[in-house]
């Protein structure tokens, strides 16, 4: 996602900063060059070697080091950077680039970058909740800074409440979001729908599928780094929210149904990745369903949920597009053009689900993008490349 990128991650001193090890580790897995500058105070907490050992480039942390290339380093370092991204950054130096102090090294380089700029607070609540380093990092919002909000949680001060470094991995999917792609989506708005839904047959079973939700997951988050508006309508999965996006949390077709259904006038573009259970119980009262008389079974009459595509197709407005998916097992191409037709789509993301590598669960899928001029079959990919070919199609066809 991220190669031939090349990331600046500038470490202040506190305890969180051993954390940006594992930041370094993951930009570097992520094959981004990374180059490291660290403040004096944070020599305290960690030590350069860790993140040479990770980079293999060399941690800069003296503005008047002696032993250096003939450029002005905190310049050369500022004009190769893709990114910077300070994690964990103090109060201190979050109140120095606030205000365009130009101290250390640290400070120095920062000044004269250009590129996209994120910072991760990490501190004791009070003082995250002080109204002076609420201002300071508003300065740093008006100048276009993306701020990664704390977590809350057990500080090491001891206390408990926001001010928790936010976690390694979810630092590195905002740098992806902010660099990976070109920003060809910006001001579209982009709704996605994503996982399974559930149909309550009493208090303890209920009617689903074995969706994860990583494709519909993926397309919202592509989508999210293209510089879309996206909203993500997710049903029940076990996946971290994609950064830069609205989830809105459902369980059943009806919930799903509402919620798209209540923002489809507001909408550029609709891609209906979910896969919902089809049937709900039909005799429902009081969340409770009718036994047998003898009471040895249940007896469950079923009816068929909302057709969300089906309504959505009904109600497209003009310049609106409208994307699906097809999972079959048999006769994809032709069953795929019927749906595509049937439901007024744009576009239809077919896949075979026997084919290996593609479908449920996985991290991985084969997909067949069909509209009515035209048929475009991807190789095996992981979601990721698979959510952006989409979009790209997609990008190619409004």
């Amino acid at each position: 996602m991220l190669k031939d990128k090349h990331i600046l991650l500038c470490v202040t001193g506190g305890i969180a900063a051993y954390k940006a090890a594992d930041i370094c580790s993951r930009l570097v897995k992520s094959h981004s060059d990374v180059n490291v500058i660290m403040t004096e105070h944070a020599l305290n907490f960690i030590t350069p070697n860790t993140f040479e050992a990770l980079c293999h480039n060399r941690t800069v942390t003296d503005t008047f080091d002696r032993n250096h290339p003939w450029e002005v380093e905190h310049i050369a370092l500022a004009d190769k950077s893709d990114c910077v991204i300070v994690a964990p950054a103090t109060a201190n130096v979050i109140a120095k680039l606030a205000h365009g102090m130009a101290d250390d090294m640290l400070t120095t380089t920062v000044l004269a970058c250009t590129c996209p700029k994120l910072i991760a607070p990490a501190m004791n609540t009070n003082m995250w909740n002080n109204p002076v380093v609420q201002d300071n990092l508003a300065i740093l919002k008006k100048y276009g800074w993306i701020v990664i909000e704390p977590e809350s949680g057990h500080l090491a001060c001891g206390t408990s409440g926001s001010g928790k470094l936010a976690k390694p991995e979810t630092i590195v999917d905002w740098i992806i979001n902010e660099i990976c792609h070109e920003k060809d989506m910006t001001g579209l708005k982009v709704l996605v729908t994503a996982g399974p839904t559930c149909e309550d047959l009493d208090p303890v079973r209920f009617l689903t599928n074995r969706s994860s939700g990583k494709m519909g997951y993926s397309i919202a988050q592509a989508a999210a780094s293209r510089g879309a508006n996206v909203t993500l309508v997710s049903g029940p999965v076990n996946l971290p929210r994609p950064v830069g996006v609205d989830v809105i949390d459902i369980r059943s077709a009806q919930d799903m149904f509402d919620a798209v259904t209540s923002r489809q006038d507001d909408t550029d573009i609709i891609i209906k990745a979910a896969a919902v259970a089809d049937y709900r119980p039909a005799t429902v009262a009081d969340n409770k369903i009718k036994k047998k008389e003898d009471d040895t079974d249940i007896a469950i009459p079923l009816e068929r949920t909302k057709d969300i595509l089906k309504h959505l197709g009904e109600h497209k407005k003009k310049g609106q597009f409208l994307c699906g998916f097809s999972m079959e097992t048999e006769n994809m191409l032709e069953n795929s053009r019927k749906k595509l037709k049937k439901k007024n789509l744009d576009l239809i993301a077919a896949n075979n689900v026997k084919v290996q590598g593609a479908g449920f669960q996985g991290d991985t899928n084969v997909l067949t993008l069909i509209s009515e001029n035209s048929e475009k079959e991807l190789p095996l990919m992981s979601k990721w490349d698979a959510a952006n070919q989409l979009l790209d199609e997609i990008m190619r066809l409004r």
